[in-house]
């Protein structure tokens, strides 16, 4: 791939950082975006973005490091190299929103929550393509024609990418899943048949449980090595995470989702109510 955007003599820009960016400006580009079509308060929304942007890279390379440790190799917080944990960066941003939400209980938490949805998976859609032209987060070796072959010797340096072996272009797998979810995100954030159907905390929580299916799966097409694994090795970290964090998701859907009355109309009592008093 690209790992070098731009390079002139010492002045070097790498495909990855400058993606990250891209990647950051179009989140935050989409979150103003809906939160003044919705009528959020669009300055708790921008201020909440920016700790979340703390919040999840220190989640990211600490959750990396603990990981590392634990499986005895060495270990460092570096914050502005290379990608951490997705999840940890998750779960860094996930505290970052209760301190938040919990600081400022006057907002309203599930319909803010709910524009992070579409602009988290748009962000991760184009990140990722970040990550394919740097070789991190590599595949696993295939022979299927759209296998992807690392040849530049900084993608072995950055990412960890092997040179000269066919792997799946897990990266890209993961672009396009988090694109369909971010389309599939908005089309539910606007839809206008089931009214009845719809509640706060619907889409935010829809993402949550879309992404961990998706990761969950590509997970097993993943060849970088230093993934972490659990239950006897027979899930990587980041599948054991997706796990509970999807059966969470799934389970605050139900709980929050409108209860439907499906007992049959009482005609009679539907009739009384439809006849005029005299």
């Amino acid at each position: 791939m690209h790992p070098r955007l731009l390079a002139i003599d010492n002045f070097v820009i790498y495909t990855f950082g400058a993606l990250m960016v891209l990647a950051v400006v179009a989140a935050l580009w989409w979150l103003r975006r809906t939160a003044r079509r919705r009528g959020l308060p669009v300055e708790a929304v921008m201020s909440l973005s920016v700790w979340l942007l703390f919040g999840g890279l220190f989640g990211a390379k600490l959750f990396k490091a603990v990981r590392l440790l634990l499986q005895g190799e060495a270990w460092s917080i570096r914050l502005l190299e290379g990608a951490g944990d997705f999840y940890g960066g998750f779960l860094g941003a996930l505290a970052v929103v209760l301190i938040y939400f919990w600081r400022r209980r006057e907002l309203p938490a599930w319909r803010i929550a709910d524009v992070y949805g579409p602009a988290l998976a748009l962000g991760q859609s184009i990140g990722r393509i970040g990550c394919l032209m740097a070789g991190d987060d590599y595949g696993k070796p295939t022979n299927l024609p759209w296998a992807v072959t690392f040849t530049d010797p900084e993608a072995a340096t950055i990412g960890g990418a092997p040179l000269g072996v066919p792997l799946h272009p897990v990266q890209l797998y993961e672009s396009l899943a988090c694109l369909a979810l971010f389309f599939f995100l908005e089309w539910l954030s606007r839809r206008q048949r089931f009214p009845d159907r719809q509640f706060d905390g619907q889409v935010v929580l829809s993402y949550a449980l879309g992404y961990a299916v998706c990761r969950f799966f590509i997970e097993f097409f993943r060849g970088d090595v230093d993934r972490g694994f659990v239950f006897g090795g027979l899930f990587s970290t980041s599948q054991a995470i997706a796990l509970v964090l999807g059966g969470v998701s799934l389970i605050l859907l139900l709980w929050r989702a409108p209860k439907r009355d499906r007992r049959p109309p009482n005609t009679v009592t539907a009739a009384l109510k439809q006849t005029p008093n005299r």
